[in-house]
């Protein structure tokens, strides 16, 4: 009802994806400007243009928004598991790799060579491995899913944490299929065909023409809007993981809403009363394992297809951690704060480094309070001290890479105490106040 966004007049309203105008609007223009970023940041309207994200669509800046797909994936699995379900869960790397591989085996070359011997291979098209990935993961996560029955909390986490060990274990002795650690292996592109031949219908491992739908709004709209006639690799890349991204984000939306989804909610809020009132314990749990590794399986394969190349210690458990970060910082059972927190840890490195180099450039050109605050935090040289180091070589102070696990860690304490819904309890603030403003009560 206008005026009145939070009224419903049915459980069908209450329950939509999407129940208020407001939250429509500003999806449908997230998604909106996503596409248009690897069109370039903006449109061409006639003789002018509008290109407020334009350093977006450089192909740096392409690589990381598809991590920020590929990792959402695999957040929201995780979500699933540890945020609407209440499993804590370790071993996120662990199905991860296990979707990867079976993408390498089902996907890969047919005999090809490695350092250490052939490696398996079937050359199936993506349409085939993809999915498969998923449900590998799923399988084997419905083998582990037993033990949620019987331990819990502390117990399950260092159960799934096991997982981990194991995997890395088992990823540096079947050489075959994971390539070793010295070397690794190829994993198959995104190169779309319908069975084995040899030109696919859609390579999006290389640059060339718009993609066919690009073409069909070029068409309709050539008189006012133009598109560009070719599409970087990185650019159509973006563009693949993001419609994937966007079924999974509806799926994980969706679940919440079913009986399934209300059932994994009933046994993280009191699993014995919910099992009293008729809820399926040990049912409810083997379904969150499984479609919690099903989004970790793909999102495994997507990852190693976008890298291209990976060692079987890449799936390690600061991997784990990393996704677990993610839901911790962005709001753990909530989609908005997973996509939240996705994009804010995969970004915080890039954000980090460009700061710090800034920081080390301020410093050697410039004089004044954002000199001294830069020489402060900032190693340039063996003897000069700084929370960063910045120059090659040994220096005092911590690499980005350190810095960034040094923060993730703290950024999980503050949230766990501060804020436990992150960065979407935040925004929830924000939003109520400004709805209550002027008046506090």
């Amino acid at each position: 009802m206008r005026g009145r966004p939070n009224l419903y007049v049915s459980y069908e309203a209450e329950q939509s994806l999407l129940p208020t105008w407001t939250q429509r609007i500003a999806a449908t223009l997230v998604v909106l400007v996503l596409v248009l970023i690897p069109l370039g940041g903006g449109l061409e309207v006639g003789e002018s243009s509008f290109r407020p994200l334009g350093f977006l669509a450089d192909a740096d800046w392409l690589k990381i928004l598809t991590q920020v797909g590929i990792f959402a994936v695999a957040a929201l699995g995780l979500n699933i598991l540890t945020g609407v379900a209440g499993q804590v869960s370790l071993g996120h790397a662990f199905f991860m790799a296990i979707g990867a591989y079976t993408a390498a085996v089902l996907g890969g070359e047919v005999g090809a060579e490695g350092f250490f011997g052939p490696r398996w291979g079937m050359g199936l098209p993506i349409w085939i491995w993809l999915p498969a990935a998923g449900i590998i993961a799923a399988l084997i996560g419905m083998l582990v899913a037993p033990t949620a029955v019987r331990v819990r909390g502390l117990y399950l986490a260092f159960v799934t944490l096991g997982l981990v060990f194991i995997g890395e274990w088992a990823y540096r002795t079947f050489v075959s299929i994971t390539g070793g650690s010295q070397s690794g292996r190829e994993f198959p592109g995104f190169e779309i065909r319908l069975w084995k031949e040899e030109t696919p219908l859609l390579d999006l491992t290389r640059d060339g023409p718009s993609w066919l739908v690009v073409n069909w709004v070029d068409w309709l709209l050539g008189p006012w809007i133009n598109f560009p006639d070719e599409m970087s690799e990185e650019a159509k890349t973006f563009l693949f993981v993001l419609i994937l991204a966007v079924v999974f984000v509806v799926l994980a939306k969706n679940l919440q809403r079913t009986r399934i989804g209300r059932s994994f909610m009933a046994i993280r809020d009191r699993d014995i009363a919910a099992e009293i009132m008729g809820v399926g314990d040990a049912k409810a749990k083997l379904q969150a394992f499984a479609i919690s590794s099903f989004y970790a399986g793909v999102a495994g394969a997507l990852f190693a297809a976008f890298v291209g190349r990976l060692i079987p210690e890449s799936f390690n458990l600061f991997l784990s951690v990393q996704v677990l970060a993610m839901i911790l910082i962005g709001g753990a059972g909530t989609v908005a704060g997973t996509l939240l927190g996705s994009s804010f840890v995969i970004l915080l490195p890039r954000l980090v480094r460009d700061f710090s180099s800034w920081l080390t450039e301020t410093v050697e050109e410039g004089s004044g309070v954002l000199a001294w605050v830069g020489d402060f935090f900032v190693s340039t040289g063996q003897d000069d001290w700084g929370l960063v180091s910045t120059a090659s070589g040994l220096t005092p102070g911590l690499s980005v890479a350190q810095l960034n696990a040094v923060l993730y860690g703290a950024l999980i304490i503050v949230f766990l105490i501060f804020e436990p819904l992150g960065l979407y309890g935040i925004w929830i603030r924000i939003r109520n106040y400004w709805k209550g403003w002027p008046f506090t009560y």
